[in-house]
């Protein structure tokens, strides 16, 4: 099944995976109406121990958060990063599980992190895992943004809670 998954994300799927009616979700629901908010958190980031020790531009760092606003939550996770020779340049992977509230909703969910950094150019993707949300987000998926304006932390939120949430 793994090695299924992996040919299928990479575009190598066989050819009845991808025009089987079985394989995808023939009724078409309507889209859920996207919200969109905006708050403050605080972060710290603390060394691991890295698994290859003898590598010494990779890296690892617990995350721990505190999300203030539309989302009061907490979060912890896992970063892995990795730096180059060539300054400004750099990429980064983590994995959080917030826990709280979004607009008063309570629940858990998962954000992905994927983000690399090209001579001082940005690039930052954050994405809600599917199927991550528990309690009353569940059916949740979204995208956040992460702006440091003076050194405080803001995230913008867009987001969608599956039918009937």
């Amino acid at each position: 099944m793994a090695v299924y998954f992996l040919l299928f994300i990479c575009g190598f799927a066989p050819a009845h995976a991808q025009t089987n009616p079985a394989n995808s979700n023939s009724i078409r629901k309507e889209k859920a109406p996207m919200n969109h908010v905006s708050g403050a958190f605080d972060v710290k980031l603390a060394p691991q121990e890295a698994y290859n020790k003898a590598d010494t531009t990779l890296g690892r760092m617990s995350i721990d958060k505190q999300f203030h606003g539309a989302i009061e939550a907490t979060s912890k996770g896992e970063m892995l990063s990795a730096s180059t020779s060539v300054k400004g340049s750099a990429g980064y992977v983590a994995i959080e599980r917030v826990t709280g509230t979004l607009n008063g909703k309570n629940g858990s969910f998962v954000l992905q992190h994927y983000a690399t950094m090209t001579r001082g150019a940005p690039q930052l993707t954050i994405t809600v895992v599917p199927d991550s949300g528990t309690g009353e987000l569940e059916g949740l998926s979204g995208k956040m943004n992460i702006r440091i304006e003076n050194g405080k932390h803001f995230y913008d939120f867009e987001y969608a809670l599956g039918e009937g949430r």
